[in-house]
C-alpha cells in the first residue's frame, strides 16, 4: 500500500503537517475516502455529527480563489467563498498571493481574488513582489476566464480599496471576463462580503449537465457553538515608561475566567472597545441630540464616531442638503479638508438641523482593535499579554486620542472585564525547528518579540536569537528592559543592539543599527535564519527592508539589482516575516 504524505506546501505549520502525517501516512484507502467526505461535510455546516444522509450527486468543477493579506481577514474570507462554493457545485482551491505562479492563470476557468488595500493605497507587504509581477509581468491572456474581486479597505484612507480595484481592472485589461461586478468593502465588511459571495457562486456554478461527482456528507442539527469573542479579567495594567517620559506604553495583562484562548506566538487579540463618553457628549451637543438617551448608548458602544472620510461627507451631504457641503465636495476640495479632521468636526464646522438617522448614516460599526500578544502560553498559562501606546495629539486646534489605546490607558483598571477574539496569524510564526532568528520591533512592535522569546526558552530552542529594539530615550523609554536583560543572562537571548532616537543630536533608528552590524547580518541570513518586522508600515518596515538590501550590497559586493534580488529570495523562501499596521 503506498504511503501517503501530506506536501510541506499545505497550509499548515511544519507541526501539524507531522501530526497529519502520521495519521493519514498509513490509512487504508477506505480510511482515507471516509476521512475525505466527513471533511467535506464538516466544511458545509457548523457543529457536531448528527446524522449521515444518503450521498448526492453534485457538482465538481475547479474555481481558484486567491487571497491577499496582512491582516487575515483576506484570508478568511476566501476560506468562507471556499466553503459557499462547495454547497454551490463548485471544487474550490484556495491559494496565497505570495505563493501564486501566475503563468498558471492562463488555465483557470473560473477566478476569485480578495485583496486588502494597506496604508496609503499598497498591496499587503507579504505580497507586495507578487502583486508588482500581476500588475506588471508579461503571463499571458487571460481570455475566457471569468473572474470577481472582493476589494478590502478602510473608508478612513484616501486610497480606499484601491489594490482590489487595481487587480479587478488587470484582470479586465488581460482578457478575463467579470461576472459579477466588484465589492469595495468598508471595516463591516461581513455582511457585504456574505451577500458578494453569494451572488459570485450563482454567477460562477456550473450548468447542470456539465457537473462532475462528488458525494458530500449531510450532517443534522449542528450543536451550539461556542462564541468566538471572550471575556477576560485585567489583572495587572502598568505604564512601562517613565514619569518623564512624553510616551505612555500600557502593558495588560489579561486573565481568561474560563477556557484560556489558544494563541500562539505571533498572534494578535482583537480588543473590543467603547467611545469616550465626554466625546459622545460633545458630539451629541453639537448636533442639538443631547437628550436622545438611545442614540448616546448607541455611539459610546457600536458606532465609530471618529473616522470622516469622503464617503461620510457625501452621505452627510446627501442626507441633510447642506449646499456647503455638496459644494466642498463638487468643486474637489473635500480630500484635502478631511485630513486630521474628525466626524465632530464635520457637525461643528456645518451645522444643519440632524436627527438621529442621519448621524447613524455617516457612521461605521465601531470596529475592534488587534494588538499583537506579548506573552506566551508556556510561561504564563492562563494569561495574555498585550503592549499599547496611548494615541494623544493635536490637529486643527483640537485635542484627539486613540479610541482603544485611551479606553485602556484612561478607562479601565484592574479588575475590569474587557472582550476579546483571538485573531491567528501563521504567516507570522516562530519556525519549528528552532533555527536562528532575527527580531526588529521598535515601539509596541516590541510585543510578539517578548512572546517569541519566552517560547523558544520555554521549548529550550537550540537556535541563536538577535533582538532590535528602538524607540525615543534610554533612560524613559527602554519597554521591558529589565526582561531583555535577563533573557541575554539565561540564554533566552543571544544577541541584542538598540537605538534611542532622540539620545544624542542625530537621530538614530533600528535601520541604522541593521547598517551597522550588516556582516553579522548577513551571515545570520545566509547560514538560514529568520527575519523579523513588526512595527510601523508607512517609514520603519520600508526603511529597515532598505537596509538589508544595501547590506548584502555591500557585504557581498552586489549591484543593486543583485541584492535585491538576494533580500527577495530571504522573502519566498519565507525567512522575511512581517507584521506591520
Amino acid at each position: 500500500m503506498a504511503v501517503v504524505q501530506i506536501p510541506k506546501t499545505a497550509p499548515f505549520d511544519d507541526g501539524d503537517i507531522a501530526l497529519l502525517n502520521q495519521v493519514v501516512g498509513g490509512a487504508t484507502p477506505t480510511q482515507r475516502a471516509w476521512l475525505a467526505g466527513f471533511l467535506a461535510g464538516v466544511e458545509s455546516v457548523s457543529g457536531d455529527v448528527a446524522e449521515i444522509a444518503s450521498p448526492v450527486t453534485i457538482a465538481a468543477e475547479p474555481l481558484t480563489i486567491v487571497f491577499a493579506t496582512e491582516s487575515g481577514n483576506s484570508e478568511r474570507l476566501a476560506n468562507d467563498i471556499a466553503r459557499t462554493a462547495r454547497k454551490g457545485g463548485l471544487k474550490p482551491s484556495v491559494i496565497d498571493l505570495a505563493d501564486l505562479d501566475m503563468t498558471s492563470l492562463k488555465s483557470v476557468r473560473r477566478l476569485v481574488f480578495v485583496a486588502a488595500t494597506w496604508g496609503e493605497g499598497e498591496p499587503p507587504s507579504r505580497v507586495a513582489a507578487k502583486y508588482n509581477e500581476l500588475m506588471t509581468a508579461d503571463f499571458g491572456r487571460l481570455d475566457g476566464v471569468e473572474y470577481a474581486v472582493l476589494a478590502l479597505g478602510d473608508t478612513s484612507y484616501a486610497e480606499f480599496c484601491a489594490i482590489g480595484r487595481k487587480i479587478d481592472e488587470r484582470l479586465a485589461a488581460l482578457g478575463g471576463k467579470r461576472v459579477v461586478d466588484r465589492a469595495d468593502c468598508d471595516l463591516d465588511f461581513e455582511k457585504p462580503a456574505a451577500a458578494w459571495t453569494d451572488k459570485v457562486v450563482k454567477a460562477l456554478a456550473p450548468p447542470e449537465a456539465a457537473r462532475g461527482k462528488i458525494i458530500p456528507v449531510e450532517f443534522g442539527k449542528a450543536a451550539a457553538v461556542k462564541p468566538d469573542i471572550v471575556e477576560a479579567e485585567i489583572v495587572e495594567l502598568t505604564n512601562l515608561n517613565s514619569s518623564r517620559s512624553d510616551k505612555e506604553t500600557v502593558h495588560l495583562a489579561l486573565r481568561f475566567t474560563d477556557a484560556v484562548l489558544p494563541y500562539e506566538p505571533g498572534d494578535s487579540l482583537d480588543l473590543y472597545v467603547e467611545n469616550d463618553p465626554a466625546e459622545v457628549d460633545a458630539l451629541l451637543k453639537a448636533a442639538g441630540l443631547s437628550d436622545d438617551k438611545a442614540l448616546r448608548d448607541e455611539l459610546i458602544s457600536q458606532r465609530d464616531i471618529h473616522t470622516l472620510s469622503l464617503k461620510s461627507l457625501e452621505t452627510y451631504a446627501t442626507a441633510t442638503n447642506h449646499q456647503y457641503v455638496k459644494g466642498l465636495i463638487e468643486q474637489g476640495e473635500a480630500r484635502d479638508w478631511i485630513p486630521g479632521r474628525q466626524l465632530i468636526d464635520l457637525v461643528s464646522n456645518f451645522p444643519i438641523a440632524l436627527k438621529a438617522e442621519h448621524l447613524r448614516a455617516v457612521t461605521r460599526t465601531l470596529a475592534p482593535r488587534a494588538y499583537s500578544v506579548a506573552s506566551s502560553r508556556r510561561e504564563n498559562e492562563e494569561e495574555a499579554h498585550l503592549l499599547i501606546s496611548a494615541v494623544r495629539y493635536e490637529t486643527h486646534g483640537h485635542s484627539r486620542k486613540g479610541v482603544a489605546s485611551t479606553y485602556v490607558a484612561e478607562r479601565r483598571k484592574r479588575g475590569d472585564k474587557v472582550r476579546v477574539k483571538l485573531r491567528s496569524n501563521k504567516h507570522f510564526r516562530l519556525p519549528a525547528d528552532g533555527r536562528d532568528i532575527i527580531m526588529v520591533g521598535p515601539g509596541t512592535g516590541i510585543a510578539p518579540f517578548r512572546a517569541f522569546v519566552q517560547e523558544r526558552r520555554a521549548a529550550g530552542a537550540k537556535g541563536r536569537s538577535w533582538l532590535f529594539f528602538g524607540d525615543r530615550h534610554f533612560t524613559h523609554d527602554f519597554l521591558y528592559q529589565l526582561e531583555w536583560q535577563e533573557a541575554l543572562k539565561d540564554g533566552g537571548l543571544t544577541r541584542m543592539d538598540v537605538a534611542f532616537s532622540r539620545d544624542q543630536p542625530e537621530k538614530v533608528y533600528v535601520q541604522d543599527r541593521i547598517w551597522e552590524r550588516r556582516r553579522d547580518i548577513v551571515e545570520w541570513l545566509d547560514g538560514g535564519a529568520n527575519f523579523y518586522v513588526c512595527g510601523d508600515a508607512k517609514a520603519m518596515a520600508k526603511d529597515v527592508r532598505a537596509s538589508l538590501v544595501r547590506a548584502y550590497q555591500d557585504v557581498k559586493s552586489l549591484s543593486a539589482e543583485a541584492a535585491e534580488a538576494a533580500v527577495a529570495e530571504v522573502e519566498r523562501d519565507k525567512r522575511y516575516l512581517t507584521d506591520t499596521y
